[in-house]
């Protein structure tokens, strides 16, 4: 079912050579530009109008009453309810307890000279949750909890208007922001939703100064577009796994992991590095077995089939860690002998699983990890979502005359070095006062 690429005889250039999928945000900005354009201008108008256009539904109320939100938590099943507070609280805890900045110390580079490290969270960030394939209530956890302990003190949420729910977005995401407390929640989706958030709509929504979440190529071409105007956090584009294993990995577990990212999205892309011939053939047989029957058969012998997913054939272990350093996969699993010292030698993924019972699954859900993640090789240069996200660095500089005076000839002698007396003079001034 994968194709099989060859690297066994390659050294270098990986990154050029691996399978991707295509996904041009350019061509997509010119498409939603216009949207983003008609919501500036037109606002709950355009935003309605685009609703029955994109989502095939006009939403009545286009932010969610407070009634719907507490119906939906009070209909929630008991048990999934359990298995949302589960992965609430294991989120909460990593970003408590590693991710949370707090104001860095103070350096003294001299007497009366201090330079401090403040970390102050965005106001107000608006969180994308995705409605199309796949209703991700989940990507509200990965969204809130991190901005809540950032201390975010205002957060919107906005997800596409769902025709079966009557308008509103799907009753397991309204459950979720009434466990969190979010109660501004909005029936809007696409890049309009992205265009509501960056301009805000008078009488509706209040502009935001970051959007975070993930989306189709619409939302990140939205989200490209506004850049500037508002912060991002990324452009992720369609999911992906790659599996580094050798022939100690268990082939159905294989299969299972590059099934479960491949029903995303028929553009999912699943990689599987390995130097074994007999664990790539058993993972075929494994896979031909599996995907039968699956719910989304369709969608994922699409993934599995196109240009992004392939076996990738290596030399051996130290090769698959350097071709998926060269891939940068946004999910990486590491299902290995001695899984632990191998994923400590990666350095480009967005997340990586160790071992057996790792899954990248369970980091979708319960791990207490984020799932929002860099793609397209991104994580190279990128982080996923974490409390950092949220938070913005300020120095404050406090430096007391003496220690101005100390250093003032050597700065104002820089400030003209560079054709700026201003600059200079406004260093001595303070000498002569």
């Amino acid at each position: 079912m994968l194709r099989v690429v060859d690297f066994t005889s390659i050294s270098g250039r990986y990154r050029d050579l691996l399978p991707r999928a295509e996904f041009n945000v350019e061509r997509a900005v010119e498409v939603v530009t216009p949207i983003l354009h008609d919501v500036a201008e037109r606002g709950a108008e355009a935003l309605r109008e685009l609703s029955q256009r994109f989502d095939g539904v006009a939403p009545e109320h286009l932010r969610v009453p407070a009634e719907a939100i507490a119906r939906a938590e009070a209909e929630l099943d008991p048990d999934l309810r359990s298995a949302f507070e589960t992965s609430i609280a294991r989120r909460r805890a990593v970003a408590e307890q590693l991710e949370l900045e707090t104001d860095g110390p103070s350096a003294r580079l001299a007497e009366g000279a201090v330079v401090g490290l403040r970390n102050i969270p965005v106001s107000r960030v608006g969180l994308y949750v995705p409605g199309g394939l796949a209703p991700l209530a989940s990507s509200v956890i990965m969204n809130v909890v991190p901005a809540q302990v950032a201390g975010v003190a205002s957060i919107a949420v906005a997800s596409p208007p769902q025709k079966e729910f009557g308008g509103l977005p799907h009753p397991n995401i309204l459950a979720l922001c009434a466990i969190l407390g979010v109660d501004e929640v909005y029936a809007v989706g696409g890049a309009q939703a992205i265009g509501m958030f960056a301009h805000g709509v008078e009488g509706l929504c209040d502009p935001v100064n970051l959007i975070t979440g993930p989306g189709n190529i619409y939302v990140v071409a939205a989200k490209r577009a506004v850049r500037g105007l508002v912060g991002i956090d990324s452009e992720a584009g369609p999911t992906e796994i790659a599996i580094v294993a050798d022939d100690a990995a268990n082939p159905a577990f294989v299969a299972a992991d590059l099934i479960s990212q491949a029903e995303h999205d028929p553009m999912a892309a699943s990689l599987l590095i390995t130097d074994s011939e007999s664990l790539a053939h058993a993972v075929q047989a494994e896979l031909a077995r599996q995907v039968s029957g699956q719910a989304h058969e369709e969608r994922i012998r699409t993934s599995l089939t196109g240009e992004q997913s392939a076996i990738v054939m290596v030399r051996d272990v130290a090769q698959a860690v350097a071709v998926a350093d060269a891939y940068g996969a946004e999910h990486l699993e590491i299902q290995t002998r001695d899984a632990r010292a191998v994923a400590a030698r990666v350095r480009n993924a967005g997340a990586i699983f160790v071992g057996d019972y790792a899954p990248v699954s369970l980091g979708d859900y319960s791990a207490g990890s984020t799932h929002v993640l860099p793609t397209a090789g991104c994580a190279c240069h990128s982080s996923g979502l974490t409390v950092r996200s949220f938070m913005k660095t300020v120095h404050v500089i406090d430096y007391s005359a003496d220690a101005l005076a100390a250093i003032a000839d050597g700065v104002a002698r820089f400030a003209r070095a560079e054709n700026l007396p201003g600059h200079a003079r406004a260093i001595e001034i303070r000498g002569e006062a």
